[in-house]
């Protein structure tokens, strides 16, 4: 899917739908376009949008009918150049035609999927290109809000478009120059070495090597050796002479993935090597120089771990130079489809299946579930999902059961009355409960008893829900 914007200056998408998860299950969907296009944006009123409407020459409003108050109100977006695609969860025949009478170019019936949004987006700028003219030395103007971010769907090896991505893309991007140490925090499966690639790829240290070491995934005898190197001999099964990781990051970038696990006596090697800028590889008596740029990365509290006593104070602040906080993908909005449909493409290709975008039940689970693994989770997802159906597009029956048993907000076309604005989405009680215990679990680094203690509860009642809550899902 995608289309060649002409040349009147990148299209804006607006969303204007009271509903939270349709605006972000809409902005997900929009942002698979390719092309010129700037970064969707979403609002919960019609007065929002207006303002937006005035100042953008090329966009496309995508407008719920019951949040703007009706086909008749759709005058007020088609009166100047806007294209504008009316959509309605209480649709008919009666509504389309009068939506269509009222300035709209199309209508969509709740819920779509992917690619009936975007098939009537592409149309719509299609058919823009070919007959809107700008005014004579008007240049096209975007969205404010949007001016100046990447009209791309990603950055280096991520995808992404949401606010939190972009402001890491610009971190990246002014401090990948640096020869300073730089220290990514993060949860498990946010990304936090795909930010280290991505800081020695925009570094000029790009053609040198970049070497990885998982300091969680070597044992502690051995983290020595693999960092500094060894010689012949200098221990049982040294069979040979073989430099370490950061001999051979010589010129380049050392990660060192999961810092907080590296045990305390090599983290004060760690410290002179940082300070002296020399290796001595085990056994050896001889000094070697290296010229290596640190990027750091944990899943842990620093500072947690520091007044723990298993985390050196001094070292962290040698290495605590550049920050760089990894976002978890609840928070990470459109880019939940976005992620998924790259996913879903590269899987499909892998597998010979021929897929080609998500149901809009599947759309709003994806959107629903709360992601305690992070894109990592959202990965396996695809994948599995991939492997075991078949189909054009992915439904929600598809989904693993962890996804699919995710609650469904209530809709606010479901809420009579004068309140329907006013009501955000809600999730069952033990829903909520197992976010707040999760989330609390997470920020102490999967420390039930802290976690507990933080709650003030006992961490036998966290170790009971999660049982609970396991129950529910191979229920």
């Amino acid at each position: 899917m995608g289309f060649v914007g002409g040349s009147q200056g990148p299209v804006q998408i607006v969303i204007v739908d009271a509903d939270p998860v349709q605006r972000r299950i809409a902005a997900g969907h929009a942002s698979m376009l390719s092309g010129a296009i700037a970064a969707p944006v979403a609002f919960a009123t019609r007065a929002e949008a207006i303002g937006i409407l005035a100042r953008d020459k090329r966009a496309v409003v995508l407008a719920d009918l019951e949040t703007v108050g009706g086909a008749e109100a759709l005058t007020v977006f088609s009166e100047g150049s806007s294209r504008v695609i009316a959509t309605s969860a209480r649709g008919s025949l009666n509504t389309a035609v009068a939506a269509m009478r009222a300035g709209a170019v199309d209508y969509l019936q709740k819920p779509f999927g992917a690619a009936a949004l975007i098939e009537r987006l592409e149309a719509a700028i299609k058919a823009w290109d070919t007959t809107a003219s700008p005014e004579p030395g008007t240049p096209a103007k975007v969205q404010p809000a949007a001016a100046g971010l990447p009209q791309r769907q990603g950055f280096e090896n991520f995808v992404g478009r949401s606010p939190a991505m972009l402001t890491v893309f610009e971190q990246i991007e002014r401090i990948a120059p640096s020869r300073a140490p730089v220290f990514i925090t993060g949860e498990s499966g946010t990304g936090k070495e795909v930010c280290a690639e991505a800081l020695h790829a925009r570094s000029g240290r790009g053609a040198k090597p970049f070497i990885a070491i998982n300091c969680g995934a070597i044992p502690k005898d051995l983290m020595e050796s693999e960092i500094f190197g060894h010689v012949r001999g200098a221990f049982t099964g040294a069979t040979e002479t073989r430099a370490g990781a950061a001999e051979l990051a010589d010129g380049g970038t050392l990660f060192l993935d999961e810092i907080g696990e590296m045990d305390l006596g090599l983290q004060a090697k760690l410290l002179r090597f940082i300070q002296s800028g020399t290796v001595q590889r085990v056994g050896d008596a001889a000094v070697r120089r290296v010229d290596v740029r640190i990027v750091s990365a944990t899943n842990r509290d620093p500072f947690a771990e520091i007044a723990a006593g298993r985390f050196r104070e001094d070292l962290f602040y040698r290495l605590h130079v550049l920050p760089i906080h990894m976002p978890p993908l609840r928070e990470r909005g459109q880019d939940i489809l976005l992620l998924a449909s790259a996913f879903l493409a590269r899987y499909a290709a892998e597998e010979g299946r021929s897929f080609r975008g998500f149901a809009a039940d599947a759309a709003e689970r994806l959107i629903c579930h709360p992601w305690p693994g992070n894109v990592r989770e959202l990965q396996n997802a695809i994948r599995r999902t991939v492997v075991l159906n078949h189909g054009g597009e992915v439904t929600a029956a598809m989904l693993p059961a962890t996804i699919r048993s995710a609650a469904q907000p209530v809709r606010m076309a479901e809420v009579p009355g004068p309140e329907r604005q006013s009501v955000e989405p809600i999730m069952p009680f033990w829903e909520q409960e197992r976010s707040i215990i999760e989330s609390a679990v997470g920020a102490f680094a999967g420390n039930i008893a802290r976690a507990a203690a933080a709650l003030e509860i006992s961490p036998s009642t966290i170790y009971r829900k999660r049982q609970a809550w396991q129950e529910k899902r191979t229920a």
